[in-house]
């Protein structure tokens, strides 16, 4: 396939003032909005979500019951990799009393699409298995039933026959030379290669290749999907509850499937979702399912996923085998990297993938100066379960490879770890930057943040600990890993995956848009509506602390409605809860949706107070004007005066108080070049692991993890640290015990929390957090992301303290203590 050489200045960097189309106009058409902060932000008063959590009131999807009659599902699952499904008989258990019917491939052919793909071209797939099942765990019937007692017993009583066939059991099976196909079309869904700037002149003193095997992994919320369809006949229609993360980009996929318009689909959300982390977009296929069991039926339908399917067959990240290699000058410049990536996405290529290929492609070079890239990429399926969204998608699988190059040329390049990356990062005063295949980074103090970290780590005093414990004949070693985090992605990055003639044949695609909805009711109670669907973060919150500084009242006195229902609340295609889009762009709206409502209420205290509006102060509840009066108006009855005396309202003011805002940063898509910028923002972080290998057992113990992040404004610094320690506990699960491992059969072998092992709080390391704060030039509140940093971090910062105890570089995740242990049987005399 061609490649596609991107023109470039001849340092291989733009440098930008924000004199950028797109991006830097929507920081200029916004920056006239009048922010008052009042102390609210940047403080951490108690979640408003806790107390209904804590005391078991908030209701998650299985309290739920919306519709009357609702019966249950259970879904007869393949125990097979890959088969041809011969025949199914379901006439026992259609007799079985109690239940109502039953879903097969058949009636999903006959009443369903098959589920749209990014690619066109790419094989698509229904969301029940029809003549062929592809992966263990892809749903082959749906039964309903009374109850979900009635429904798992029918399940027995269904008998199918199967043609097994050959598996694709891995990325190496899949490119196998006499590889079974999965898809007529073969196992390879995607390739594409890139070239951008130009081979530096300098003389390559050390070329390093790192080869990195990322494994799959499961998010494991603490709660599983469910879903609670109704159909509707004259005209057909979908009412669906679950608890569906978003974005909502796959409302029209869904539909799509169903055969019905948009408007015919109407999804609702709970009041309260137990954790996602990305893996609850997946529910969408089952959101297929069940409304075509509800079709079929003829009754409202619930089904609740339990532990063991959750695991077998949501969804997981993607796996990745990365080939990279970096070219360094004798001064330990980074002057090329040339990436060489393969994909597996599981059985099915299915939406948003292969986004999480392409969502760092905008910054290869990560958070270093780097003047020439290479990129080769390859996407192919397998008899897994099928890809998605997984806590901070293609950052874990990039910064890892990255970042162990990193670790092995300082080693080869007798460089202290920290100065070699000292040496590339970007330098503070070169901000804003565009790399070369196109991503600004924004703002930033990569060089703060670093030293900022090896003062917290007291690493000149690590590194004496680790020159003792080894004189010891103790296997201490340290570790370190810098990135950078993306915060709210475009929606057209992905068409990468498609060349230039491709998009222009397209439909134009871009932005990442935001609505929110403020509205004041007689009380003078105001009302938020967000689309922001959070699972657990805290969001209701924050919008409420910057509401209340905004409109001058209490935080108590705001309500925060967090669910949507797409057939009456305000959204797009790109709302959701994904990608960091918070912080950065839904509290941009929730800030301008509330300046406009407070120069409104301005309005309406300037006609009580005879003052002009400018000398208006809105604080503690009351509208004032001191320079004029001493006289007050609490701000609640200003608001409710819009309903009980709207025929004396002021000219600019309409009867009610609403506002609807919709912001859309400028995120286009690629240009001719394959250059893109696939963030509106970007933080940085830089993380430091102690570890020490024991050597009877080859365990891993991290002594001691610093990390320092750059999150801009910290508008909530203790929903901050949570955030930041819950993307560590999943990067240390991925570091030292997830992988969804499945045999040469593709039999899956990790269907408990048995073999899948997770990280539990006995497990933590001590962790110490802290702050940079370089306030993004592109957000309104200066925010950016923070949710995946430590996830991204960890993987790479504890493998390079293992490589740097056992001083090996062939080291796989997790590492677990056999491997470990195999290892520390093949150390030389030198290296012990």
């Amino acid at each position: 396939m061609p490649l596609h050489r991107p023109m470039m200045p001849a340092d291989g960097w733009h440098r930008k003032s924000f004199g950028r189309p797109g991006i830097s106009h929507f920081a200029r058409r916004h920056t006239a909005v009048n922010l008052p902060l009042h102390g609210w932000v940047g403080r951490s008063p108690a979640r408003r979500e806790d107390p209904a959590l804590l005391t078991g009131n908030a209701r998650f999807i299985d309290a739920l019951d919306p519709f009357p009659g609702t019966r249950h599902a259970a879904i007869l699952r393949s125990p097979h990799a890959h088969a041809r499904i011969m025949a199914i008989d379901t006439s026992h258990a259609e007799r079985l009393p109690g239940v109502v019917c039953i879903l097969t491939g058949t009636d999903v052919a006959a009443m369903s699409r098959p589920i749209a793909t990014v690619l066109r071209d790419a094989p698509r797939g229904h969301c029940c298995a029809v003549d062929r099942v592809r992966y263990v765990g892809e749903p082959v019937a749906v039964v309903v039933a009374i109850d979900r007692y009635v429904a798992e017993d029918a399940l027995d009583l269904i008998a199918v026959t199967y043609d097994i066939l050959p598996a694709i059991a891995g990325i190496a099976a899949a490119l196998a030379p006499d590889a079974e196909k999965l898809f007529d079309t073969g196992n390879i869904v995607h390739r594409r290669s890139f070239i951008y700037g130009e081979a530096s002149s300098d003389a390559v003193a050390e070329r390093v290749t790192i080869n990195a095997d990322h494994p799959r992994i499961n998010a494991t919320p603490i709660e599983t999907y469910g879903v609670i369809a109704q159909f509707e006949a004259m005209p057909d229609q979908y009412t669906v509850w679950s608890n569906f993360q978003g974005p909502y980009v796959l409302q029209p996929v869904m539909s799509a499937a169903l055969g019905v318009t948009g408007a015919q689909l109407r999804l609702h959300s709970p009041p309260a979702s137990g954790g996602s982390f990305g893996i609850k977009q997946g529910v969408f296929a089952y959101i297929i399912l069940i409304a075509l069991a509800s079709r079929k039926a003829r009754v409202p339908v619930k089904w609740i996923e339990d532990r063991a399917e959750h695991l077998a067959a949501s969804l997981a990240s993607t796996g990745r085998q990365t080939g990279l290699t970096g070219e360094f000058a004798a001064d330990g410049r980074l002057l090329s990297l040339h990436w060489q990536q393969v994909e597996n996405v599981g059985a099915f290529l299915r939406p948003p993938e292969p986004s999480t290929l392409y969502r760092m492609h905008g910054a290869l070079g990560g958070p270093y100066l780097v003047r020439h890239i290479t990129v080769d990429n390859i996407v192919v399926v397998t008899n897994q379960l099928p890809a998605g969204l997984n806590r901070g998608y293609g950052g874990p699988q990039f910064v890892f490879p990255l970042e162990r190059l990193m670790h092995e040329a300082a080693r080869r390049l007798a460089l202290d770890p920290a100065e070699l990356r000292r040496r590339n990062l970007v330098p503070t005063d070169a901000f804003p930057i565009t790399t070369i295949s196109g991503q600004i980074l924004d703002s930033g103090d990569y060089h703060g943040a670093l030293d900022r970290l090896l003062q917290r780590a007291d690493y000149t005093a690590l590194q004496a600990r680790r020159t003792a414990a080894r004189a010891e004949g103790r296997l201490l070693g340290i570790g370190l890993a810098a990135s950078i985090e993306s915060s709210v992605s475009g929606m057209s990055y992905v068409n990468l995956a498609l060349t230039p003639e491709e998009r222009a044949r397209a439909a134009p695609k871009s932005g990442a848009a935001a609505t929110v909805r403020l509205s004041a009711d007689p009380s003078g109670t105001i009302s938020v509506w967000t689309g922001s669907t959070p699972n657990g973060q805290g969001h209701a919150t924050v919008v409420a602390q910057v509401v209340a500084d905004a409109i001058g009242v209490h935080p108590d006195d705001i309500r925060v409605v967090t669910e949507i229902d797409t057939g009456r609340d305000p959204w797009s295609i790109t709302s959701g809860n994904y990608a960091n889009r918070f912080s950065s762009i839904v509290l941009s709206a929730v800030a301008v949706a509330a300046d406009r409502m407070a120069r409104r209420i301005r309005s309406l205290a300037a006609a009580e107070l005879g003052a002009d509006a400018s000398r208006i102060v809105l604080a503690d509840g009351l509208a004032s004007a001191p320079s004029v009066s001493n006289r007050v108006v609490p701000i609640a009855r200003l608001c409710g005066a819009t309903h009980w005396n709207s025929a004396d309202l002021p000219a600019d003011i309409a009867p009610g108080l609403v506002e609807t805002t919709t912001l859309s940063p400028e995120l286009v898509g690629p240009d001719p070049q394959d250059r893109v910028s696939t963030a509106l923002t970007c933080g940085f972080m830089c993380d430091l692991a102690l570890v020490e290998v024991a050597r009877d057992t080859g365990r891993v113990n991290v002594l001691a993890y610093v990390a320092v992040h750059d999150v801009g404004r910290a508008m909530h610094p203790a929903i901050v640290r949570g955030q930041a320690e819950g993307g560590f506990a999943h990067g240390l699960g991925a570091a030292l015990y997830e992988c969804l491992a499945y045999d040469a059969s593709g039999a899956f072998l990790s269907g408990s929390f048995a073999e899948y092992l997770c990280p539990t709080a006995m497990e933590m390391p001590p962790l110490t957090l802290d702050h940079v704060n370089a306030r993004s030039r592109t957000t309104l509140l200066g925010t950016k992301g923070l949710g995946d940093g430590a996830s991204m971090n960890a993987p790479a910062a504890i493998c390079n303290a293992v490589a740097d105890a056992l001083q090996r570089i062939d080291l796989s995740l997790p590492l677990t203590p056999p491997r470990i242990w195999a290892m520390l049987r093949d150390l030389t005399p030198n290296s012990k």
